[in-house]
């Protein structure tokens, strides 16, 4: 299988599809032809959504060609592709054991769209605590430490801050077997911990915060450091939700007003999102590129000969001077420093790789996660989007559809990008966000004016292990992602539907 490598030979000459496809009349992707015959009037709810799953992964799937039970000519008729369909217990295992490749880490099924559209937009059920949780290297149990406090959620002003420890949930001690049900609750208790000597200790200390439904902001700091008559600008920046690509913008409008010289984007805890997001923050990086390609995909055998035959520009992304009418904010910076760790990954990567071939782009932290691939939403209806969805039910899956290279061609690398400078965090000396406390961007601004003078500590703790983050739950846990349909692939779609 290919995933995050070199991309084929195609690739030598044409890239990537915009995630804004063009309305055109005139041409049609490649569809399957439909499977004739059987009687599709009277079936199983769980029998329609399974027939579903299997056709929208038939038509759009970037690895279909390495899952035989998605060849077209598998089936003979629908009552064959019924009878298959028939021998698995759910739409879930059928799409995660018999329709994806052992290697795909990211495409999933949902029987929930809206929660899945409410994650596009930030929106989610929190308390506002954001926390990654760390396994002790003996034992089963694992704790908890507290990253940061999500602004104008009910954890704000309770003081629970940055650094904090948790082992308790709802006086229950964490566990490899307990942590998802204890942090799903709805009221949650935080038993707080402290570490003394690689231990880590109990307090009586608790907190305790109900969950709300709240939009996240992406944009956590933004701010300029005048360092040494400097003017560096900092963003942390945490997911690309295309919601808040306008207040994106207006921080960039800030940063040129303030005539910054540098750039630290902190995407240490991003873990990817809008595709379009990202092309747009790279033209806000950069802004001397417009038009150029800022990156290639790579889509299934059918859909990407169509798109090479047909409107080969649509095999591109590139940079962009506008967001709508309005006209983007550029630096035109020609260096860029990247905080990164293993949260990093997808559209964060993207941004990384899509601008190395135009400035210097210099990296701090840990490896991030390795992911280049691009997924979308396909909806159970005659096209697969989201008008005249199956009122039935709420199954969606979210296929991956595109590798990504950028415009030399050189992909994210399968294990992750390796930065530059590596330093990974402390948590026993987290520093402040935004401050030169943070290890991270002390890092950061050492490598911009020459100081760093000594190779930062990196080297991890041995009595505990990363284990999982507050994120992992989510739906669009390290997910890139196009936010629509190809219009060409919506028009002809319903030609397979039978």
């Amino acid at each position: 299988m290919k995933i995050n490598k070199l991309i084929l030979l195609l690739f030598l000459s044409i890239g990537t599809l915009s995630s804004c496809s063009k309305d055109e009349d005139d041409v049609a992707p490649p569809v399957t032809p439909p499977i004739a015959g059987g009687d599709s009037t009277e079936v199983s709810l769980d029998l329609e959504i399974k027939d579903f799953v299997w056709k929208g992964m038939n038509n759009i799937y970037v690895y279909k060609s390495e899952v035989p039970n998605l060849a077209d000519d598998k089936f003979t008729d629908q009552d064959d592709l019924y009878d298959f369909l028939e021998d698995w217990d759910s739409p879930e295992t059928l799409f995660s054991d018999g329709l994806t490749i052992t290697e795909d880490r990211f495409s999933f099924i949902t029987d929930d769209y809206v929660a899945l559209e409410n994650s596009f937009a930030g929106i989610a059920e929190t308390t506002g605590v954001i926390y990654r949780l760390y396994r002790f290297s003996s034992g089963d149990n694992i704790f908890g430490v507290i990253r940061y406090i999500v602004p104008g959620s009910n954890a704000e002003g309770t003081g629970v801050k940055r650094g904090d420890l948790f082992t308790r949930i709802n006086d229950e001690v964490l566990t490899i077997d307990n942590y998802q049900d204890l942090l799903q609750n709805g009221s949650i208790t935080f038993g707080l911990a402290t570490i003394e000597d690689n231990t880590v200790i109990d307090s009586d200390n608790s907190i305790t915060i109900s969950s709300q439904t709240l939009t996240e902001s992406p944009i956590l700091i933004s701010k300029t450091l005048d360092i040494e008559g400097e003017k560096i600008g900092y963003l942390m920046y945490n997911s690309f939700v295309s919601d808040f690509d306008d207040e994106l913008n207006a921080k960039f409008a800030e940063f040129k007003s303030e005539n910054i010289s540098n750039l630290i984007l902190d995407l240490r805890y991003n873990g990817g999102g809008s595709v379009r997001t990202a092309t747009r923050l790279a033209s806000m990086i950069s802004g001397q590129f417009k038009g150029d390609v800022f990156a290639k995909q790579q889509w299934n055998d059918s859909y990407q000969e169509f798109f090479l035959e047909q409107d080969p520009d649509r095999l591109y992304n590139r940079f962009t001077d506008k967001i709508g009418d309005a006209d983007i904010n550029s630096l035109k910076l020609e260096n860029l420093y990247v905080i990164m760790s293993s949260g990093t990954a997808s559209a964060s990567e993207l941004v990384i790789n899509g601008l190395d071939p135009y400035i210097n782009v210099v990296t701090i932290g840990d490896e991030s996660v390795g992911k280049s691939q691009a997924s979308v939403t396909l909806y159970d209806s005659e096209d697969f989007g989201k008008d005249g969805a199956n009122p039935k039910h709420k199954y969606a899956i979210q296929p991956l559809v595109y590798e990504s290279v950028n415009a030399n061609d050189v992909g994210v690398p399968y294990d992750g990008l390796t930065p530059d400078v590596e330093i990974v965090e402390d948590i026993e000396n987290l520093g402040e966000l935004g401050e030169t406390s943070d290890p991270l961007l002390a890092a950061a601004i050492a490598k911009i004016t020459g100081k760093m003078t000594k190779r930062p500590h990196s080297q991890p703790a041995s009595w505990y292990n990363e284990f999982k983050e507050s994120s992992a739950g989510k739906p669009l846990y390290q997910e890139m992602y196009i936010d629509k349909l190809p219009e060409v692939f919506k028009k002809k779609a319903s030609a397979f539907k039978n």
